[in-house]
């Protein structure tokens, strides 16, 4: 076999039965990565891709250019106050992981980088990426948690990309690495009030973190204490450190029922108290105020309400905002003198100030499609909130909002350079018409003057009430500069509507997400937008591009499936992999109940794939991921080269990464623009910056 030729994946007879239902998977073999066949096969679609693709290897190193050049690498952002220090992170050319520093505090006014872009002065680096990742594949930090003290880092790293940390402790008054090493960590983890104390969680065989322990600076590991243990497999467990640094909260959640313990953080070694006992459905959290708890729930309140409860009974809880029906409330933030709501209304998010003195009020915002949410705050007694905000034509932008004068402070906007002028873009806001009557938006945004119809990218998610809101992208530029245009589906399953928006995107309801992705691209098209449409999702994203691909193959110019979620029934069926439990409260239980095998039977998009011509498709994938395995899309990919036609049907999987792909800043600019070239080449743009760019339409 050339590496011109595509693999072919040997088909090993494979049968199961379900429901009374005889379920063949003849290439479910591939799920074993430890079998050199596996490996040998991932290796041999690599090189088909590679083979296919290699007349992009000049626009891929154009688009990669194009990124480095926009991008100021060698940045520092905005420093967060914390105490007596000023907290930041930076970058410098030529190096793939951010710095983690600090400097003293001497005024309320953020130090500023220097024209030299070099060190601030009297700067403590806390943690090098470079230095600790040295010659690794891959490298990913998962906590980095100052003591509330300031004397003490605790920090975890993975060099695998399968989420399993070790965490280890600095002493930032020495510098001193300490011998402390635990391994298999989860994400997170949370001092005590006095430092002396970590907690942290570890997770199953399942990666459900499930146990929390409490461990003693300087103490040996194997004397670590276990705290709490949740054997409901559903369940994960997480830990966190209230903003007034009173209460450690440990968070017990499913998909959709929490239960929370709280515990005075002077007291580590005390019992943590119950607040309410978990009542599937009903979802709270907590934030202690100055006078008691400010409790976020959905208890009888679809898009949730906001209760305030006393320190000696928290669970009593007091209506302060009722429930609406046009709005999400999303998170609620507790300071010495006010409370901050970030909230979701008709399709965008809101930040409401609740002045302890005075009348709430929102915050306003000066584009019809942008995305403010509240940022770094560590400081319970503050003047000012920190807040992000961006849009598809703005940069991300750091804000400081001065309470008392009722005014932005314009602290960052990213820098994008190159002549980038926000004037030269514009985004607009459609709706599309889904099956059932419904009303869907769509976020557009196209470079001004652009001739319609154009070549657009779709991209959709659409699950866990998730959303996709208006964002900048960078990268995203090598594609509105050469003429295509750029559009997100607000589809069902996602959160952008509010909680109904999300629960008539699940369960039974799940193919609400389909039809509406693929209405969305019908609409774009007939409303004078769209030409060839690329559509792009990632993990349940590309789940949903597998998904419209079997709906509607004629629609697309092309499917990019990254980390693709496409094997959903096989994988929901089967509780030894990893969230599966947990998950059967966003797909159903498959396993045990008829009725939702049959339907997630009937979307799932290896079992559909149809002997009927689809569109070309890309799928990426990671050896190492544990969220998607790399065998999905890999049997996705084999069925449709033996059962369909059209395409060419490529797979690329990372040998070396995880979910999120490669963890170098400069790796995942190539890979990014690997994709981009993929894209282009498919909607036939020509390399011509600008509007004036030639399209030939693809055949």
């Amino acid at each position: 076999m050339t590496n011109d030729t595509p693999p072919v994946a040997k088909r090993v007879a494979n049968e199961r039965v379900h429901h009374g239902d005889v379920v063949v998977d003849e290439y479910a073999w591939l799920i074993d990565k430890d079998d050199p066949d596996t490996v040998a096969y991932l290796e041999a679609e690599n090189a088909y891709t590679e083979q296919v693709t290699g007349h992009l290897d000049q626009p891929r190193e154009t688009i990669f250019q194009e990124i480095k050049n926009r991008t100021q690498e060698t940045d520092l952002s905005v420093p967060t106050r914390k105490r007596n220090w000023w907290y930041y992170s930076r970058t410098v050319e030529g190096k793939q992981y951010g710095i983690q520093c600090r400097v003293a505090a001497d005024g309320e006014t953020p130090p500023v980088m220097g024209e030299d872009g070099g060190p601030l002065p009297g700067e403590q680096v806390l943690l090098d990426g470079n230095e600790l990742a040295g010659e690794a594949d891959f490298f990913a930090v998962g906590t980095s948690v100052v003591s509330p003290d300031g004397t003490k880092l605790a920090f975890s790293t993975d060099f695998k990309g399968d989420e399993r940390f070790t965490l280890r402790f600095k002493d930032l008054v020495t510098g001193e690495t300490l011998p402390d090493a635990i391994p298999g960590i989860s994400y997170g983890g949370t001092w005590s009030a006095d430092g002396t104390t970590f907690f942290y969680t570890v997770v199953d065989d399942a990666w459900r973190p499930y146990r929390l322990y409490r461990h003693t600076v300087g103490g040996p590991a194997d004397s670590d204490v276990l705290v709490y243990e949740e054997n409901d497999e559903r369940f994960w467990v997480g830990i966190g450190l209230t903003r007034s640094e009173r209460y450690l909260m440990l968070n017990v959640g499913s998909k959709i029922t929490s239960e929370v313990r709280i515990l005075d953080a002077a007291d580590p070694a005390g019992e943590f108290e119950l607040v309410r006992p978990r009542k599937t459905g009903v979802e709270y959290g907590l934030d202690h105020a100055k006078d008691g708890f400010l409790v976020l729930h959905n208890d009888g309140a679809e898009n949730f309400e906001l209760a305030t409860a006393p320190v000696d009974d928290p669970g009593v809880w007091t209506p302060l905002i009722a429930h609406r029906e046009d709005t999400r409330l999303l998170d609620v933030d507790a300071f010495a003198t006010h409370t901050v709501v970030h909230f979701r209304r008709d399709g965008l998010t809101g930040i409401r100030i609740m002045p302890h003195d005075g009348e709430p009020y929102e915050i306003e915002f000066p584009e019809p499609l942008y995305t403010a949410e509240p940022g770094g705050n560590p400081e319970f007694h503050t003047a000012r909130l920190r807040l992000g905000y961006t849009s598809m034509v703005t940069p991300p932008s750091v804000y400081d909002y001065d309470l008392a004068a009722r005014e932005l402070i314009l602290l960052k906007q990213r820098p994008v350079l190159g002549g980038f002028d926000p004037a030269d873009y514009e985004q607009h806001r459609e709706w599309a018409t889904a099956e059932d009557g419904t009303r869907v938006p769509i976020s557009i945004v196209t470079r001004r003057g652009t001739p319609r119809p154009a070549p657009m990218v779709l991209y959709g998610y659409g699950s866990y009430e998730m959303s996709i809101d208006p964002a900048f992208s960078v990268a995203r530029l090598s594609l509105l500069d050469r003429g295509v245009i750029f559009a997100v589906a607000h589809i069902r399953g996602g959160g952008e509507m509010g909680r109904r928006w999300y629960e008539e995107g699940k369960l039974t309801r799940k193919k609400n997400t389909f039809s509406d992705f693929v209405a969305c691209a019908r609409h774009l098209k007939a409303s004078g937008w769209a030409g060839d449409v690329i559509v792009r999702g990632g993990s349940a994203g590309g789940l949903l591009m597998g998904a419209a691909a079997n709906l509607a193959p004629g629609e697309f110019a092309g499917v990019v499936a990254e980390v693709p979620f496409v094997d959903a029934l096989n994988t929901i069926l089967d509780p030894s992999l990893p969230l599966t439990v947990i998950e059967w409260d966003e797909w159903g239980d498959p396993l045990h109940n008829a009725d939702v095998y049959a339907y997630m039977k009937s979307y799932s998009p290896y079992e559909n794939v149809e002997a009927e011509k689809y569109p070309p498709i890309l799928a990426i994938t990671s050896l190492n991921d544990t969220r998607v395995f790399y065998h999905e899309p890999a049997k996705w990919i084999a069925r449709l080269r033996a059962t369909a036609s059209g395409g060419p049907f490529l797979l690329k999987t990372q040998m070396g990464a995880g979910h999120g792909g490669r963890s170098g800043r400069y790796d995942s600019w190539r890979e990014e623009a690997f994709t981009l070239s993929w894209i282009l080449d498919r909607l036939g743009v020509h390399e011509v910056a600008g509007p004036e760019a030639t399209v030939e339409p693809v055949g």
